[in-house]
Order: C-alpha cells, then sequence, then structure tokens
C-alpha cells in the first residue's frame, strides 16, 4: 500500500527529514525578513513576500503530488501515518475561526467565550468513540457513501450530499471570507479582489491532487500556523513577565486587565454600562446558550464531513484512532494558547490604545480603518483628521480614546495584536501568513469534501455509475472550480462574522448527520426509513429555525400559525454592540462590526447558533420511532453493522482496483 502514496516508500520513510527541513527553511526566511526590516525594506514589500512565499511552497507540494488515481484523489490511498494524518486534520479543523476568530471571540466576550473552546475540543473525544474508525472500517470515500450502504439507497445517499454541501459550504464561505480579509490587509488589495486572489492559492493546492495534495499540504500549513499563533504572545509573556510560556503567565495578564478595568473606571476612560468584564461569567450568554453552544460544537465536531474524511485515509482502524490522538494534541497546542492570546491582546489594547491622545494615535490602525474593522467614535478610522473630526462632533469629548470611543472586529484582533503591542512588522507578516495558512488549510478539505461528493456520490454513483477514471477525476476537479468561485463570491458579500457561519455548520452537520450516523453504526435495528425520516425532521427544523431567526424573525412561522410563539421569544441581539459601545448607528452603517453572539433568539430564547440543539433530539426521535414501526434490517445488514464495530479483519466495502 505505500508504493501508492506521494512518492512512494522512500516518502513515507523520509517524511520526519522532508519536513524537519521545511520547518528550518520556514523559519531561516522569517529570520531573513527580520534581517531585511532591519535594513529598512518597506513593510508592503515584507507583507507580499510572506503571502506569496507561503503561497507558493503549497502551490508546488500540490503540483507535485498530483494523482489520476481514484483512491488516491479521494483518500490519498489509504497510506497516511496516524501522526502526519494528525497533523492534517489539525491544520484542517483550526480554520480562520479558529485562528482568526477564536481569540478575537475571547477578547470580546471573556469567560463566555470559552464555551467554544470546549465544545470544539471535546469534539474529537465523540469522534474517536463514536464515529471515526468506524467510518474507516467500513471503507468509504464520503459520508454520503456510508448512509447510502447503511440505508439501502440513493435516497439516503442524497439526503447525506444536501446536508454536506449545506453545512460545508457555509463553513468554507468564511475559509474564504478569512482569506479576502488578510491579503486586502497585507497585499493592499480591495476585498472583493483578494477574496479571489485567496482563491487562486485555494485551489493549487486541492484541484490536481486532491486528497493527497492537501494532506501533504495540510502538514506543512500546520507548521506555519502554530509558530505563527505561537510567536507573538511567547514574545509579550517574555517581555512583560519575563517568562516564555504564555500559557503560565495567563494568570497575571488576567490579573492586569481587571486592575486596568478598575483604572479605567476610576478615570473615566470607560463607564459602569461600557465595561464588561473578562472575567464574569455569563454576562453575555445565559447559561442555557452558553452550554448549548458548547453541546453543539461538540456534536458539530463529530459530524462534519470534512473532518470525518480524514479519517478515511490512515492505512487501519488502529492508525484512525491514534491519528485522532494526535489530532487533539496538535488541536490543543493553539487552543490552550488561545485565552492567553486574547488576555494578552486585550492589556494591550487597554493599554497602548485606551487613554491615548487623538492626536498620537499610531499610522497602523488606519489601514485597518480604511478596510472598516476599526472605528473610533463612530466612523472609520481612515486617517487622524477621521478620527479627530468624529470625535469633536461628540460634545465634551476629552480628546483621548475612550473605551467606548474603540470599536473593533473581532476578527482583527489576533492579526493586528502585534501591532497593537508595538513588535516589528515581521511579526505581524508572520501572523498573516499563519492566518492565511489556517483558512487555506481548511478550505481546501471542505471543498474537497463537497466536490467529491458531488463527483462521486452524485455523478458517479447516481447519474453514470460505469464512468471511467479519467472522466470522474474531471468532473471532481470542475466541480471543485465551480463550487469554490460561488463561495468566493458569495464571501466577497461580506454575509457575516466569520464565527457565526463556521457556528451555522457546526449545527446543521449536527442535525442532519449525527443522529443517523450514531444509529447506522450503534443501532442495528436503525432502518432506511427511519434514518431518511430523522435526517429530513432534525435537518428541517435546525435550518428552518437558523434562516428565520437570523433574517425573518416572526415572519418565518406566521404561515404555520406560531407568530406569537417565536415573537414572544423574540429579542435584541444578545451582544448589542452597538449600544454598549455607545454607537448608535454603527451597526447600520458598519454591519463587520456585528459579532457572531448579535444573532436572534427564538423558542426558550435559544441562539440561532445552537440551533442543532433542537435538531438533533428531533433526528434521533424520528430514527427510533419510525424504525420500531417498520420491518427491521435485513441480518445480512445488521451482520455488517457488527462488522463495522469490530476493529480488526477486511474493510466492509472493498475497493475497486482502477
Amino acid at each position: 500500500m505505500a508504493t501508492r502514496t506521494s512518492g512512494g516508500t522512500d516518502f513515507l520513510s523520509n517524511l520526519g527529514k522532508i519536513y524537519g527541513f521545511y520547518t528550518g527553511g520556514f523559519l531561516a526566511f522569517v529570520i531573513l525578513l527580520a534581517v531585511l526590516e532591519q535594513v529598512g525594506v518597506p513593510n508592503k514589500i515584507l507583507g507580499y513576500l510572506f503571502v506569496f512565499f507561503t503561497l507558493a511552497v503549497y502551490a508546488i507540494i500540490g503540483i507535485l503530488s498530483r494523482t489520476a488515481q481514484v483512491s488516491e484523489y479521494y483518500v490519498a490511498g489509504r497510506s497516511v501515518p496516524a501522526f502526519y494524518n494528525g497533523m492534517a486534520t489539525g491544520a484542517d479543523w483550526m480554520s480562520a475561526a479558529s485562528f482568526v476568530g477564536m481569540a478575537g471571540t475571547l477578547f470580546l466576550l471573556g469567560y463566555d467565550g470559552l464555551a467554544w473552546v470546549l465544545g470544539w475540543t471535546g469534539g474529537f473525544v465523540l469522534v474517536s468513540i463514536l464515529i471515526g474508525p468506524y467510518l474507516r472500517k467500513f471503507g468509504a470515500y464520503t459520508v454520503p457513501d456510508f448512509l447510502a450502504f447503511r440505508y439501502g439507497g440513493n435516497f439516503a445517499r442524497g439526503l447525506g450530499v444536501i446536508v454536506l454541501v449545506a453545512c460545508s459550504f457555509t463553513y468554507v464561505t468564511a475559509q474564504i471570507y478569512g482569506t479576502g480579509l488578510i491579503a486586502s490587509r497585507f497585499l493592499g488589495m480591495q476585498f472583493e479582489l483578494a477574496v479571489f486572489a485567496g482563491l487562486v492559492g485555494i485551489l493549487v493546492c486541492s484541484m490536481l491532487g486532491g486528497m493527497r495534495a492537501v494532506t501533504w499540504t495540510q502538514v506543512a500549513q500546520y507548521i506555519v500556523l502554530i509558530i505563527a499563533y505561537l510567536t507573538p504572545i511567547v514574545i509579550l509573556s517574555t517581555k512583560n513577565y519575563g517568562f516564555p510560556i504564555p500559557e503560565l503567565t495567563y494568570g497575571q495578564a488576567i490579573a492586569d486587565i481587571t486592575a486596568r478595568e478598575q483604572e479605567m473606571l476610576a478615570t473615566g476612560l470607560t463607564t459602569a454600562a461600557t465595561l464588561k468584564p473578562h472575567i464574569q461569567p455569563f454576562f453575555n450568554y445565559t447559561p442555557l446558550n452558553f452550554f448549548a453552544i458548547i453541546m453543539c460544537m461538540m456534536v458539530g465536531t463529530a459530524s462534519l464531513p470534512h473532518i470525518l474524511m480524514r479519517y478515511f485515509t490512515t492505512p487501519s482502524v488502529r492508525e484512525a484512532r491514534q491519528s485522532v490522538a494526535w489530532s487533539l494534541l496538535f488541536i490543543f497546542l493553539l487552543y490552550f494558547s488561545a485565552p492567553a492570546y486574547a488576555a494578552f491582546s486585550k492589556l494591550e489594547v487597554y493599554t497602548n490604545i485606551i487613554g491615548r491622545d487623538l492626536s498620537a494615535i499610531r499610522p497602523w490602525l488606519f489601514s485597518w480603518g480604511e478596510l472598516g474593522l476599526i472605528q473610533i467614535c463612530g466612523k472609520n478610522a481612515a486617517s487622524i483628521d477621521a478620527v479627530i473630526a468624529a470625535c469633536k462632533a461628540i460634545a465634551d469629548h476629552p480628546g483621548v480614546v475612550r473605551l467606548q470611543d474603540f470599536v473593533i472586529n473581532t476578527d482583527v484582533i489576533v492579526l493586528s495584536t502585534p501591532e497593537i503591542a508595538g513588535l516589528p512588522y515581521v511579526i505581524s507578516g508572520l501572523v498573516a501568513a499563519g492566518g492565511l495558512a489556517a483558512a487555506l488549510s481548511t478550505a481546501d478539505g471542505l471543498l474537497l469534501a463537497i466536490a467529491n461528493a458531488l463527483s462521486h456520490d452524485v455523478y458517479y454513483k447516481m447519474v453514470d455509475p460505469n464512468a471511467p477514471t479519467a472522466r470522474r477525476l474531471i468532473v471532481a476537479r470542475v466541480l471543485l472550480l465551480i463550487v469554490a468561485v460561488v463561495a468566493a463570491a458569495t464571501a466577497a458579500t461580506k454575509p457575516g462574522d466569520i464565527l457565526a457561519m463556521v457556528g451555522w455548520a457546526f449545527s446543521l452537520a449536527m442535525a442532519g448527520n449525527f443522529p443517523a450516523l450514531v444509529m447506522g453504526v450503534w443501532w442495528k435495528r436503525a432502518t432506511a426509513t427511519g434514518a431518511i425520516c430523522g435526517i429530513i425532521a432534525g435537518f428541517g427544523l435546525c435550518l428552518f429555525y437558523l434562516v428565520t431567526t437570523r433574517y425573518f424573525p416572526g415572519a418565518g412561522v406566521k404561515y404555520f400559525g406560531m407568530t406569537s410563539l417565536l415573537n414572544a421569544a423574540t429579542g435584541a441581539p444578545l451582544v448589542d454592540i452597538a449600544k454598549a459601545m455607545a454607537l448608535p448607528n454603527a451597526m447600520e452603517s458598519f454591519p463587520t462590526l456585528a459579532h457572531p453572539l448579535a444573532n436572534k433568539v427564538g423558542w426558550f430564547n435559544l441562539t440561532n447558533i445552537a440551533c442543532g440543539l433542537l435538531g438533533a433530539p428531533l433526528g434521533f426521535a424520528v430514527i427510533y420511532i419510525v424504525s420500531k414501526l417498520g420491518r427491521e434490517p435485513s441480518a445480512e445488514m445488521q451482520a455488517y453493522v457488527d462488522d463495522i464495530r469490530k476493529p480488526r479483519g477486511r474493510t466492509v466495502l472493498e475497493e475497486k482496483t482502477t
């Protein structure tokens, strides 16, 4: 089997050396750029070098990994070692939401933001225990493949494809949005053009080599993103507290933030109505929504198709389990650091921005202000003149930046922290390269999941079962291109905050996939009719709740005779930043400031990000009831289910050799 992997046996046996040289080369490149900065090379040139060098490396890996074999394209020949599959899964998982949005959410929400960290980390336990190894034992190319076999036909496969496309497209749009955000800032491009520039980087990684190219590219991307994420906070931890392990100095940073909050209150730099204490629980979320988000992110993790696909690539069920453990380790390195990143960033904002004279604002801030991502006194901070004019229009303004004057998009926190702290520009470029790697790695996996489902499950399995290998791969690549362009066009419209879109994807996957997958593996009595009804009921309810509460609060259920029920529970956004920051027109003039928590709530005052909490239980209940009412599956199918749960033995679905 090793001979079918990238470069054959020699490549696999030398993976440590190859990626060791790669890591050393990347660090040498960063040092070189640091030297260039010291000798006066303009920051814009450094930004271009960072972005284009990393994109070039990913492109080279993608091109070298091109393949014309179906197994290589869809599942990397099922020969990826557990350690490297865990690293690739970590990169696939740590998207723009994790890299760019996580610390920003913790920055804004403090304690309440931990709901996302807890949910996303815990989800891999469910993957290991309930689903991942068993899908590997089954031997599928895609998640709908399993649904079709287990529930006997293309109806279940088609529903699986619908769920997969819905959650993956939502997710990939967020990733392409993240690439556009980074490229527009560091390449000086218009956001709408930057989105498509980032798209090119995504396509060269995945289009020619499929899962094989994506796997080895994601390993390289993980190395970049983890170095980029840890470097600034290691520097800040050393600078502020004399110790280079930020996770251990995090407590002191929290204490300093609390002290600074009290100082700002005493000096009039904030008000009690504006200040949200960093360590206070349930300030932004009700306990219901806090724990609902934990549950939805956890279960959604265990049912996202692009994550489950990674466990199709290991040589055995045993290595699938091992790769889950490695995934947790590699993800832990970033997630354990995210709260510290948020704390150090907030301390730098409170120290270096709040209280600063308007005429002394640093120029870096205007670069983000021009993109509409930072406001001061209710206006985009595009220039010093714009800031001074906006603040002068406020009666009795003291002439310094107060907390209620300053609004920053949560997706900018991580990218701007090095500049806020006055670190060398090369650190900012490094962080941008890491954010780009995070967005690209996840976008690659998601686009591949969508394109593979459409080409394999729809075209090959439902339209043309006799299609030759060459035509199947052409169709897969054409569909990959089409989906990517549509997602980029959607991202160019700035549809919402990165973390909000990601949250929706998790709930949709939780409601649509999780009940059918779990019952399919763990309950032999589950029938095709029960699974089909369960997917329709759970996914339908979740999608209905999300759309109506987000876009048509109250109106969406008017025609179902439930207007009073929804209207009674539908209120203002959970976090009204415009009101909190005393900027009456901020949300209307600057929609990108809206945080994912600024979503409508509906039944039981449940935020729509957690709509999976409604859909998944309904899906389980419907599958159970309908299955009990119908005829039980055949003895042969029940034997297959028993076989799937055994870690040893042959793969249930044998692969074709063509």
